[in-house]
């Protein structure tokens, strides 16, 4: 097990039946960029037992924090969704992901497009007093299928605006977009068909988008993230990696089980 620290659960808080957070113990050693995820887990039958999870929490921030979605068989979450303060965990001491802000061009309005617990890194980013420097505007767009699942982000989104420093930040720089498919709500649709129709920059008052000025994130299902890969492509923007900075990033690391 040297290739992990053992931390402990400082809390857990359910959202709703098939979502919950967790926030855990972290090692002094335990260093991550915004945005990067480690592996996560817990021991069973003496042997490890593993999945990718990005950091919620900042890299400033004493505790480390996780968004998850429990899976009734799956067979790490479905053990996970049961853990309580005081239980033990597994961390991977090293990070890493495509989820940081090198791998993109310089640019002005950065879009952080996000499905379910896909919103996890950008959780980690918007608290990053860099962000606010290297861009002008932030755009966190989360699409969820209930309105429920949407109370994670709203409650991160309204702790962060109510904050001494980063309310100032975010103020004039900070547009948070929550949508909907299967409720009605404020905001409705995919987020590729928000993006299509120009509805999304519409409801925001914001230019539409525009290579020269747009670098975008995302993570959530691999269903939105080709079509996503797909939409900016055919509009000539290029993918990033650590290697060539590009017009936006993708974290490939996860499927949702």
């Amino acid at each position: 097990m040297s290739a992990f620290n053992q931390e402990t659960i400082l809390s857990v808080q359910h959202w709703t039946d098939t979502l919950f957070s967790f926030t855990a113990t972290r090692s002094p050693s335990f260093r991550f960029q915004n945005g990067q995820f480690a592996m996560i887990g817990l021991e069973v039958d003496g042997r490890p037992l593993l999945r990718a999870y990005s950091m919620a929490s900042a890299n400033h921030e004493e505790e480390l924090e996780f968004f998850s979605i429990k899976v009734a068989d799956g067979p790490l979450t479905s053990r996970l969704q049961k853990i309580k303060e005081g239980d033990k965990i597994l961390v991977g001491r090293k990070a890493t992901g495509t989820l940081v802000a090198d791998n993109l061009l310089p640019g002005k309005r950065l879009l952080l497009l996000s499905t379910g617990t896909g919103l996890a890194p950008f959780a980690s980013l918007i608290k990053d007093p860099d962000i606010y420097e290297r861009f002008e505007t932030v755009v966190l767009v989360h699409g969820c299928r209930q309105v429920s699942e949407l109370a994670y982000g709203e409650r991160l989104v309204d702790k962060l605006a109510k904050d001494e420093l980063f309310g100032e930040l975010m103020k004039d720089k900070f547009i948070y977009y929550p949508t909907v498919t299967r409720e009605p709500f404020r905001n409705r649709g995919r987020i590729t068909d928000l993006i299509t129709s120009e509805q999304l920059f519409n409801d925001s008052g914001m230019p539409p988008l525009d290579i020269a000025t747009d670098r975008i994130m995302m993570c959530g299902s691999p269903h939105m993230l080709e079509d996503l890969k797909v939409l900016l492509e055919t509009r000539d923007f290029t993918e990033g990696s650590h290697n060539t900075p590009g017009h936006f990033v993708i974290e490939k690391a996860f499927v949702e089980r």
